[in-house]
């Protein structure tokens, strides 16, 4: 792993592939760091001629925390006074800034959850850092957006007890709930996901000013009408965090855009996907009247 400069942040990020190759931007979601994306999903990436970049969005991870903005009023926005620290827009820019920093024009944006919105505005923002977009178990934003099941959505405002064994505790009944109800979920497996996510970095008051950005944006559906890249929209049919609704407005709304929805997953990215999100994502950047220039780490 290294560390970059982007709009005044230290940022920390990952490169996998060849750099000769094309490049591709993932974006995690909600408090989320560069360690979930799964390695084997990674691969497949990089099996099909991908230069994968992946990084921490500012307040997760390793990157820059935004501490003097102060704990976020997580009950004051519910309760639709949302008074943000920084925006989604920002982080999009924060995207746009990574592929500046390490002199990629333009590249295939790919982001899940939250990191689904950030990848929209970049496609929004920045159309010209965009050869294709491809938004996973994310949606509409605003008034458009579905909102999650009372179960799932309790997570996001629960508070974990304070000690290691309570905070992945809590992570993995997270992970089981949002997986969907009667879905394949390895439990040895996703508590060994939270263990190292962890003990890499645990910052809940970043989780609170980055749910807050959600909280304030407005739809994109609008701005997602102007979209011209070739787009992919990729969603769990059991999601309860975010209803697969979400994922086929913003489909709905993007001209052209391929919806690609999966049976036995909800809000995650099962092994048994992996190949063929992969397959659709090459399938999507061959549609890219761009091609991308060599990318160059730095």
């Amino acid at each position: 792993m290294a560390r970059l400069k982007a709009n005044g942040l230290e940022i920390e990020y990952e490169v996998d592939g060849d750099p000769k190759n094309q490049p591709l931007l993932l974006i995690m979601g909600l408090g989320a760091q560069l360690t979930t994306w799964d390695e084997g999903f990674v691969d497949e990436l990089v099996k099909r001629g991908f230069y994968v970049i992946r990084y921490d969005n500012r307040d997760s991870g390793l990157s820059s925390r935004m501490e003097s903005a102060g704990p976020a009023d997580i009950a004051a926005a519910y309760a639709g006074n949302p008074q943000p620290a920084y925006s989604l827009d920002d982080l999009a820019d924060d995207a746009a800034g990574v592929l500046d920093a390490l002199h990629v024009p333009a590249a295939h944006i790919v982001g899940a959850s939250m990191g689904g919105f950030i990848a929209q505005l970049v496609a929004i923002n920045h159309p010209d850092h965009t050869l294709s977009l491809t938004s996973i178990m994310s949606g509409p934003g605003g008034h458009d957006a579905i909102p999650p099941t009372p179960e799932a959505g309790a997570f996001l405002v629960r508070k974990p007890g304070p000690t290691r064994e309570e905070m992945i505790a809590f992570g993995v009944e997270s992970r089981r709930v949002f997986a969907g109800v009667q879905n394949p979920f390895d439990l040895e497996a996703e508590r060994a996901k939270v263990e190292r996510l962890y003990d890499r970095s645990y910052y809940p008051l970043g989780f609170g000013r980055q749910l807050v950005a959600i909280l304030a944006s407005k739809t994109r559906i609008p701005a997602l009408k102007s979209v011209k890249v070739p787009t992919l929209v990729v969603h769990g049919a059991d999601d309860p965090l975010v209803p697969p609704e979400n994922g086929r407005r913003v489909a709905a709304a993007v001209p052209g855009a391929r919806y690609l929805e999966f049976a036995g997953a909800g809000h995650n990215m099962p092994p048994s996907t992996w190949g063929d999100v992969a397959d659709a994502i090459a399938q999507t950047a061959r549609q890219s009247a761009r091609h991308a220039s060599p990318a160059a780490g730095g």
